[in-house]
């Protein structure tokens, strides 16, 4: 006999639809990248589902498709509405921290697969760097590992794409017939297609690289500035 709440997520795996996995994908996102502006209002919300980068497809959502999805969200116990008395608009946040006992390095994996598709190990390190900074990619390994070991899993591992010279992870969170139509566009794909992504994420990544030493450059002048102060 199923208990109260129990839902399709817990028992057969997840079905969520494509306007629902961006939603929560967002507030995953955002509640890292802009902490200071969380929990978020549905046109924040519509906002971060319509952004051109970062996206993957790129979607033009209403605003009412954005609150069908929080309400259906909402009824699933991965989002809920955060009350606040000097609050004009509703507010929302995810839940899936305190729903699937994810801490914050599995969060931002998690949102990045559901935000931008099927991702090499060194694609989710260099692309999570604002969610969360990885060392290493045995971090990520470990943590792909663990995402596809929970029940239902809620990652799986692709198999390897023609052209292609690694592996791509992909989220369950649509259920595993979406899951198989990434897996078949990403098949179906040109060997040229698979090249330049691969070359986005090495630039991807060496934007990263510099954006550290600047950074590194910029506290070494301070001190040395600070010095004749």
């Amino acid at each position: 006999m199923d208990t109260p709440g129990d839902t399709a997520d817990e028992q057969d795996g997840f079905d969520l639809g494509p306007v629902e996995v961006r939603v929560l994908a967002v507030l995953i996102e955002k509640s890292f990248v802009t902490p200071d502006n969380y929990p978020m209002s549905v046109n924040a919300i519509t906002s971060g589902c319509n952004q051109l980068t970062g996206r993957d497809p790129v979607m033009e959502l209403s605003e009412q498709a954005v609150q069908d999805a929080i309400d259906s969200l909402t009824d699933r116990r991965l989002v809920s509405q955060r009350d606040s008395a000097s609050a004009r608009v509703a507010k929302y946040e995810h839940l899936v921290r305190l729903r699937h006992s994810l801490p914050p390095a599995e969060q931002a994996v998690l949102a990045l697969l559901m935000l931008r598709g099927p991702q090499t190990v060194g694609e989710i390190r260099g692309r999570c760097e604002r969610m969360h900074h990885f060392d290493d990619t045995g971090e990520v390994e470990r943590i792909l590992v663990h995402l596809a070991d929970k029940y239902p899993p809620m990652v799986q591992t692709l198999p390897l794409a023609p052209g292609t010279k690694e592996v791509r992870h992909v989220h369950l969170l649509g259920g595993s017939e979406a899951a198989r139509v990434m897996a078949e566009g990403l098949a179906s794909s040109s060997p040229a297609a698979a090249a330049r992504g691969s070359r986005v994420a090495e630039l991807e990544d060496e934007v990263r690289r510099l954006r550290q030493q600047v950074e590194w450059l910029t506290n070494e002048f301070e001190s040395f500035r600070k010095q004749f102060e």
